[in-house]
């Protein structure tokens, strides 16, 4: 049965009518066409779909939109300010760990959720922080080096 769910998504307030046991990742992409954030696995174990609730990186794939009510999300979308990208996503791209794409959204968005618990992390946290985002295509020491750099630039935490 569908019923009016509210919450915060990216800096602003939505509204939308649907069943509360859809997953959070389809009604972004389908509902709010916000298609950064990708279907993995479907099971909350490559971490593709990863955005932030509340300050804390979830797996959309498996959370229900009813659980978000009254929350605040946010997505690879609303990390960008205007035209100035966050020193996350700037970071991936100058130390180029993109590779395909497809995991770097979620890849982005744990490594927020983990600077904004540990800002200042070692390598070795960021390692341990990351071990659940999957990427086929070996970007890995480049990503770790994306996360050391943005930590630098944003000196005290998630902006």
């Amino acid at each position: 049965m569908e019923e009016t769910i509210q919450f915060r998504l990216n800096g602003k307030d939505v509204e939308l009518q649907a069943d509360p046991g859809l997953t959070l990742l389809w009604v972004l992409r389908g509902h709010f066409g916000l298609t950064g954030t990708k279907f993995g696995c479907g099971e909350g174990y490559c971490c593709a779909c990863t955005v932030i609730i509340n300050n804390l990186p979830v797996q959309s794939c498996i959370t229900t939109v009813g659980e978000v009510k009254g929350k605040n999300v946010l997505t690879i979308e609303g990390l960008a300010t205007g035209e100035s990208l966050h020193p996350l996503q700037a970071a991936f791209i100058k130390h180029d760990a993109l590779q395909c794409g497809y995991c770097t959204p979620g890849m982005i968005m744990n490594a927020y959720g983990l600077l904004a618990r540990n800002p200042a992390p070692s390598r070795e946290q960021i390692i341990q922080g990351m071990d659940y985002n999957l990427c086929r295509c070996g970007a890995h020491v480049r990503i770790i080096d994306a996360i050391e750099e943005a930590a630098d630039a944003m000196k005290g935490g998630a902006q």
